[in-house]
């Protein structure tokens, strides 16, 4: 494992949640295209092309959306944005306390009416709760905290769009996609937008946006009335794709989630799923014990891999100098697992928990 992420011999890697680390695999296949690119300019970039089409069925696939509802993005913040500038200004929008800046901060700043609900251990229910109260049109979300590491219910998410079938789902999986199998027909979400560089392990500059039919039929209603462009390069796009994927599509960002995907893709989802879930739920316990997450969090019945403890700056600086390498969110540190992470950077993380010199 550490022949393929040599930053894995130097630290305890428990940052994942900030930033996923790269692979000499995908190191080697970026020097080489960038030397391809050297070597052949516009005729490199013309026979790179289908990279594009590639990724986008092979991420489609994997995540079982609709090839033609899949748009790449750069990140989630332009994906999410460029969504929000699709929908009538008359939307009335539920968010969660303390999310993500990149979830709350454009439905705010755009002007759209909106309520916030507290994230504690009755979620679910103060999401129910509000819905009758607010009468929002969407709910947007990430799929997995980023302070907390809380993971929204798989099932609530289909009841809720079973119950409130013109309630829009929109779900933030920069945090979420890559840990676990997921199925986005069958998940009650009208979107998922997210960025490659965290779970997928892809670098920066790449992401993705899959959409529900009713929300392809939801957005850019004005722009659908427009004739499209006849220009050849943009043969085979639609308005959604003038919209989502404007100007080029960078073949060394997006060929890098491609391949990503295509490792991941051969250790497997479910192997990954469980392999994190076997770590993280000892870690869980162990910090429980030792009082630094609430018991809650013990009994949902989805778990991400993200925790965040409340450390005093002795202990963060402990932790640095050990090289164990974590993040400061909100009021605590947050640690995360991936499927490289051991039971041995768990025992490092707690001996330096436990050491009260």
């Amino acid at each position: 494992m550490n022949l393929s992420f040599p930053i894995l011999t130097a630290y305890t890697y428990l940052n994942t949640a900030n930033s996923g680390i790269l692979s000499t695999n995908l190191a080697e296949w970026r020097t080489k295209h960038d030397q391809d690119f050297i070597a052949g300019g516009s005729i490199f970039r013309t026979e790179n092309l289908p990279v594009i089409t590639d990724l986008r069925n092979n991420i489609a696939k994997l995540f079982s959306s609709k090839s033609g509802n899949t748009y790449l993005v750069q990140n989630f913040s332009v994906g999410f944005n460029t969504l929000l500038s699709g929908l009538d200004k008359n939307h009335r929008f539920l968010l969660l306390e303390e999310e993500y800046p990149s979830v709350s901060y454009p439905v705010i700043s755009m002007g759209f009416e909106y309520h916030s609900i507290a994230i504690d251990e009755k979620l679910e229910e103060n999401i129910i709760i509000a819905i009758e109260k607010f009468k929002p049109t969407v709910l947007a979300f990430s799929m997995v905290q980023y302070i907390s590491g809380l993971r929204m219910n798989d099932e609530f998410i289909q009841n809720l769009k079973a119950t409130y079938p013109d309630l829009l789902l929109i779900g933030d999986g920069t945090q979420f996609l890559g840990t676990t199998n997921f199925n986005f027909e069958k998940s009650g979400l009208d979107a998922l937008i997210g960025s490659g560089y965290k779970w997928l392990l892809a670098g920066y500059g790449n992401g993705y946006a899959f959409l529900s039919d009713r929300m392809k039929d939801t957005i850019y209603n004005k722009n659908k009335l427009a004739e499209l462009p006849t220009a050849p390069f943009l043969k085979g796009k639609d308005h959604l794709s003038m919209c989502f994927e404007p100007g080029h599509l960078d073949t060394l960002n997006f060929g890098t989630l491609n391949e990503s995907l295509n490792e991941l893709g051969l250790i497997g989802f479910d192997w990954i799923e469980r392999t994190t879930q076997e770590i993280s739920n000892k870690a869980r316990l162990s910090l429980n014990s030792r009082g630094l997450i609430p018991d809650w969090t013990l009994e949902r019945k989805y778990q991400s891999t993200i925790m965040s403890m409340p450390l005093d700056q002795k202990t963060v600086d402990k932790l640095a100098t050990g090289k164990i390498l974590c993040s400061p969110r909100g009021a605590g540190t947050r640690i995360s697992f991936h499927y490289y992470n051991t039971e041995e950077d768990l025992n490092q993380l707690l001996q330096v928990l436990d050491n009260h010199s």
